[in-house]
């Protein structure tokens, strides 16, 4: 399958573990926010749009919200992220 290809390629290409792939697909990279603490990774990304029809305002928001809980054995500084 795509996905078993994609992990295999990301597992051979780096010496690092991928612990999630989260599709932001339609978010600005300015959009998603990742943070880690508690021992946990948690990826935000928020989208919204406003636009102005002849019957007034309309408003699309778009949210991704995503918590990862580290394994044992990984610290808090060896995450690394990119989009």
């Amino acid at each position: 399958s795509t996905q078993r290809r994609l992990n295999r390629m990301l597992n051979s290409s780096h010496d690092h573990k991928v612990l999630s792939l989260i599709d932001v697909k339609g978010f600005d990279p300015k959009e998603v926010t990742v943070t880690v603490k508690d021992r946990k990774v948690k990826v935000l990304a928020e989208h919204e749009e406003e636009h102005t029809t002849a019957r007034g305002k309309e408003y699309n928001y778009r949210n991704i919200t995503k918590e990862i809980s580290l394994p044992l054995g990984v610290s808090e500084d060896e995450v690394t992220y990119s989009l």
